[in-house]
């Protein structure tokens, strides 16, 4: 884990060895004060020499002001250096997320992924830039201070020195304690993190439901888990930092004893005791130092263990070896014996073959849970097969390369994501690099446009969070506008309508028979009225394709759909009325 985090410093090591110059030079220069003022007292002060006095003055003024220096640059350029690493963690870990499949993202909360990205790496961030830095100017003075202090007597210093090893035992006790107990922490700020980003997602839901204490309540277990957790963590930590304050006050008693001792006994001259006093105290500077390290240490490192969790989460849709950049595509999709189920339930397809003429329009219809859905996500493989292959042109799609093949599929869904922006921004996902006129011309074609410039703002517009500012209806033709501009020749409509009043279906329907000409298409819907037009209609249950043909073929066979298409046009539907 270690050897892990060290590779993190390489791009900056030209930053990480000037800090460590810097705290080298700190360090030294902590020594040096007690050395000139023991040689001032037992010479030059007795002696009236003022020339000595002076120089050693001025020196120690020099020494300060690159002390200065050398203290500046570690606090700026030592914590600049700890928010570059903390930059590049967060970029890769960002990166990394987007090549995650969807089913990491059912089963891992948002809050808990944004915890491990946004409070884990400042922590790490802080330990990249003290951790070394600490240990470093800590080993400093104690191997400066143990030498120097030998010169001056080597039985006091060597009784000092005995004492470490207890503190190190003392140390590592606690140690494992308060690993633990910060791991825990953090993964119970996880679930605050989660709770609360559930919590102000669903706010209009529980304002409209009168749920607001029942939301308190919910909020305030994870919270409570996390002040249990924390209050046990500063325990540990209590114990840590009392018990080092212990030792550094006993180190003290054993310098005014030993010593007292060692100048009664004429061993030891009065300003050497003193000197060892100053020591003493700088002495206790790295200790401190290590415990702060210690705490410090467990804090970032239990982050960067989340951190490479997630990191070492690998994706299980990857391009193979030999996948290849899909061009000049024409869009005959077909399934042949796929079997796919969702981990941990049973299968939602099994054996399904299913054949899409290129320009042609499918549309899938049957009860809830058939997998018409699944069989949308399998296409750009936002899920994979368990057995079987789709191909498109007759290519796998597990032989093209994941770029290129969602590249060349566009998709509009019944739950619509907008992005926090403006409205300019939202049609421009579908190709960022569109230029205004294009941009016009994708909104003119969803419907959409007459609208836009009824805005004060126009395509300025700010959309607030997830669109909230737009009706459904509005929301619908500018993720078709989306779409316009990303051009592909495969569509795929999951249930792109059946959210909308009939109006706004109406005005919808035709941008997506805009949409459709010319491409391959695929159609999922309740209301049966929009799918009529298909060249081929596919009916859909958990026993597979129960039934397909145009919609006068069906309607005439009185099977299952025309039952499913008469329910619905005299005004009521059952799923439970319909032998699927």
């Amino acid at each position: 884990m270690l050897k892990r985090f060290i590779t993190y410093y390489k791009p900056h090591k030209t930053l990480f060895i000037i800090d460590m110059i810097c705290a080298f030079l700190v360090a030294a220069m902590d020594l040096v004060f007690p050395m000139f003022t023991n040689y001032l007292l037992k010479d030059a002060i007795p002696n009236k020499n003022l020339r000595t006095i002076l120089i050693f003055t001025i020196v120690l003024v020099l020494l300060y002001v690159v002390k200065l220096i050398a203290n500046y640059i570690i606090d700026y350029w030592g914590h600049v250096m700890g928010v570059r690493l903390q930059y590049d963690m967060r970029k890769e870990v960002f990166a990394h997320l987007q090549t995650l499949p969807f089913s990491y993202f059912d089963d891992n909360k948002t809050g808990n992924i944004m915890s491990r990205i946004v409070n884990d790496l400042m922590d790490i961030s802080e330990l990249a830039h003290h951790g070394p830095e600490d240990v470093f100017i800590s080993i400093i003075m104690l191997i400066g201070s143990f030498g120097l202090l030998c010169a001056i007597n080597i039985k006091l210093t060597l009784i000092i020195f005995a004492c470490i090893p207890i503190i190190i035992i003392f140390t590592m006790t606690k140690r494992m304690k308060m690993s633990k107990a910060f791991y825990d922490v953090r993964k119970k700020i996880a679930v605050v993190n989660t709770k609360l980003e559930n919590s102000i997602s669903g706010i209009r839901v529980a304002k409209s439901f009168t749920n607001e204490e029942y939301e308190m309540e919910k909020f305030d277990e994870g919270n409570t888990q996390f002040r249990t957790s924390r209050s046990s963590a500063y325990k540990y930590m209590a114990e840590f930092m009392s018990g080092m304050r212990f030792f550094v006050d006993m180190l003290n008693v054993v310098v005014l004893g030993f010593g007292g001792y060692f100048v009664y006994k004429g061993e030891l001259g009065v300003i050497d005791l003193s000197t060892y006093f100053l020591y003493v105290a700088y002495f206790m500077q790295p200790i401190r130092r290590l415990t702060s390290f210690v705490e410090q240490y467990q804090s970032g490192m239990s982050g960067f263990k989340r951190f490479v969790e997630l990191m070492d989460t690998k994706p299980d849709i990857v391009d193979s070896d030999n996948a290849r950049e899909f061009k000049d595509v024409q869009g005959e999709i077909e399934f042949k014996n796929a079997t796919f189920k969702y981990e941990g339930s049973e299968e939602i397809l099994s054996n399904i073959n299913l054949k899409i003429e290129k320009g042609k329009t499918l549309a899938l219809v049957g009860p809830s849970g058939g997998g018409k859905t699944t069989i949308c996500h399998l296409i750009p493989r936002f899920y994979e097969l368990n057995k079987g292959k789709i191909t498109i042109d007759g290519e796998d799609i597990k032989d093209i390369t994941l770029k290129s093949l969602r590249k060349n599929i566009g998709i509009v869904q019944q739950d619509v994501f907008l992005f926090t922006g403006t409205i300019k921004d939202n049609i421009l996902y579908g190709n960022p690099e569109a230029d205004d006129d294009e941009v016009i011309e994708a909104a003119k074609n969803a419907n959409i446009h007459d609208f836009i410039m009824s805005l004060p703002e126009g395509y300025e517009t700010y959309v607030g969070e997830r669109g909230v500012k737009l009706s459904g209806g509005q929301k619908q033709r500018i993720s078709i506008a989306r779409v316009f501009l990303k051009n592909p020749p495969i569509l795929i409509l999951d249930e792109a309508t059946s959210a909308l009043d009939n109006t706004s279906e109406l005005i919808i329907q035709k941008s997506l028979e805009k949409l459709s000409k010319g491409r391959t298409s695929i159609i999922v819907a309740h209301r049966l009225s929009t799918v009529k037009n298909a060249d081929e209609i596919v009916v859909l249950t958990n026993k597979g394709i129960v039934e397909k043909g145009a919609h006068k073929e069906l309607i005439n066979s009185g099977e299952i759909y025309a039952r499913l298409y008469n329910s619905q046009f005299n005004g009521y539907f059952n799923d439970s009325e319909l032998e699927f």
